[in-house]
């Protein structure tokens, strides 16, 4: 077989993404449903999800999904509490969720087997059916993303996202307009991912030493996404905040010399970005904006399809992707294999 070429690998696993959501929606929607159906059973009075890298965004988008949309109190565990303090906290009537692509992170399977030795239900997500993570827990998720080329995780990502999305909606009771809604996301993303600005705006930030993401709620696990593909993929100093912390300090870093890229949509975390994006423009920073609200005169913007605020981090992620496979590139680097990186995180 024919070596790939530099980002080839990552391109095909960008282009795959509709047909994990379509995979997902049809064989993978049963047995989430039925892991949701024991959820519910067991009503856990918190929940707690575990994750690395980019599996802590997709944990933190659930996280945000299972206080709006189910009421429980849900946080992000620190795995070195556990790990290398030796925390043994009481976990009585909690599920605990540890997030993995590999499942293969020591740490996070020793935080779901503590989890579970204190009296914790325990869940792990994913794409890895016989991974150690899956085999400590309780019950299981499987993203079905399929095997991914670069190490840069894409497709596994949005994998977690839909994966955790269908498994929050399917506790609360997927209805008729839900589920007609989640149906068109693949074809929404096959269209998202077809539009050439990302990749035409990749040559305006090849010289850039530093960037800005930031985002509010549902996006704001975007934006943090967006900043980590950029560091590892073109090793530039990218920095998320949310919007609310952006008006504090750290706008004052904001200048027509450090681009920022702003995940706006029209629903109320979208609505609250309008703040934010006015006193961007008061700095004049080059401001980038993706997703299906309105952006300010001044700003450049990647336009994304209008659906609930919460399927939208599943296209607005898109174009940023590819922004950072392109931009890889032009900068001439490899974001198949980002330097010193491995797929598997192995800290303890």
């Amino acid at each position: 077989m024919a070596e790939l070429g530099p980002g080839e690998g990552m391109a095909t696993d960008v282009a795959e993404q509709a047909e994990g959501y379509a995979r997902l929606l049809d064989a993978g929607l049963a047995p989430i449903a039925a892991v949701s159906r024991r959820i519910a059973e067991l009503k856990p009075r918190f929940v707690l999800f575990t994750a690395r890298g980019t599996s802590d965004h997709a944990a933190l988008f659930a996280a945000y999904l299972t206080e709006i949309r189910l009421g429980i109190p849900t946080g992000l565990a620190s795995p070195s509490a556990i790990t290398v303090y030796g925390a043994r906290p009481d976990l009585r009537d909690a599920l605990v969720v540890g997030v993995s692509q590999s499942g293969g992170s020591p740490d996070l399977t020793e935080v779901v087997r503590v989890a579970r030795d204190a009296g914790a239900h325990t869940l792990a997500v994913t794409n890895n059916p016989d991974s150690p993570l899956a085999d400590i827990a309780e019950m299981h998720v499987d993203v079905l993303a399929g095997k991914e080329r670069a190490v840069a995780a894409t497709k596994t990502y949005t994998a977690e996202l839909m994966a955790l999305l269908l498994l929050v909606e399917s506790v609360r009771g997927i209805d008729a307009a839900d589920r007609a809604e989640l149906d068109r996301l693949p074809e929404l993303a096959r269209g998202v991912l077809a539009d050439p600005t990302a990749t035409q705006l990749a040559a305006r930030y090849r010289f850039a030493d530093r960037l800005v993401t930031t985002g509010r709620g549902y996006a704001y696990p975007t934006a943090r996404e967006t900043a980590l593909k950029l560091m590892e993929t073109s090793y530039l100093s990218a920095l998320a905040f949310s919007g609310a912390d952006l008006l504090h300090g750290p706008l004052a870093m904001a200048d027509p010399d450090v681009p920022v890229l702003a995940v706006v949509g029209d629903g109320p975390g979208g609505k609250a970005m309008g703040e934010v994006l006015g006193r961007l423009a008061e700095r004049r920073a080059d401001v980038l904006t993706v997703g299906s609200g309105a952006a300010p005169a001044n700003a450049v913007r990647i336009p994304t399809p209008r659906v609930d605020e919460r399927f939208s981090p599943l296209l607005d992620i898109l174009p940023l992707q590819q922004l950072a496979l392109s931009l890889a590139i032009a900068r001439g680097e490899d974001p198949d294999a980002p330097r010193g990186l491995k797929k598997v995180t192995e800290t303890l």
